[in-house]
């Protein structure tokens, strides 16, 4: 039985990727979720880690995994995704596949999420995350989304990118760069016209699910 990782987004949670953590158990396969170093407790939490600690929390998952596990099969969400990129290059030879999630490739920023929202309650969501995000772990996601672009073309797992079309925090030319620019030679790019960036959630999520499996069940094949 195979076993998948999966990595939420920058102060998110393991609610954002549950219904597709789920679906992959219910087709046999482990799935480990986790929370973020930081994330899941209070301000001060986030406030006091950095990139660094995020990213060495997602490592210790995956090296459990690793000590029963020939390989792992790598999700990651939104910043997820980027942690998820830079361990499929660190652990190139025992990751069986990458799923790329809303990757924040190039973010959108405040002002312009302001202008592309309809929904007053979306507004009003997104207003009250800003406000309870720490200055200091806005600019340590920033430093990550910047250092992703040397490990970009380092990647050569079997990868898909799921980018949802309607997306208010990452811009849709996101999925078309790492189309672009990772090498390897199985990758497949998937485009959710009518999602936004909480693609496990999406009306679609059931095709997105059943693309993720059918892609998984491909890379673990070779």
């Amino acid at each position: 039985m195979d076993s998948c990782l999966f990595i939420h987004g920058f102060t998110g949670g393991e609610h954002e990727i549950s219904p597709l953590s789920r679906f992959m158990e219910q087709h046999h396969y482990r799935s480990r979720t986790f929370t973020l170093k930081g994330h899941g407790g209070s301000k001060e939490d986030l406030r006091n880690s950095d990139r660094h600690d995020w990213q060495r929390s997602a490592e210790d998952e995956l090296m459990e995994l690793l000590r029963t596990e020939d390989g792992v099969h790598l999700i990651g969400f939104s910043t997820g995704a980027l942690i998820a990129s830079h361990l499929s290059v660190h652990y190139k030879p025992r990751i069986k596949s990458l799923t790329l999630l809303s990757t924040p490739v190039f973010p959108l920023n405040p002002l312009e999420i302001v202008k592309t929202l309809s929904s007053k309650a979306m507004l009003r969501n997104y207003w009250r995350k800003f406000g309870s995000t720490p200055p200091k772990a806005t600019w340590e996601f920033r430093r990550l989304v910047r250092e992703s672009f040397d490990v970009y073309p380092l990647i050569e797992t079997p990868t898909l990118i799921v980018q949802g079309q309607r997306d208010h925090l990452v811009q849709t030319k996101s999925a078309k760069y790492l189309q672009r620019i990772i090498k390897a030679p199985n990758k497949q790019v998937m485009l959710i016209e009518g999602s936004g960036h909480m693609v496990c959630h999406c009306e679609d999520k059931d095709r997105i699910m059943n693309e993720v499996l059918q892609f998984i069940q491909n890379a673990g094949s070779r």
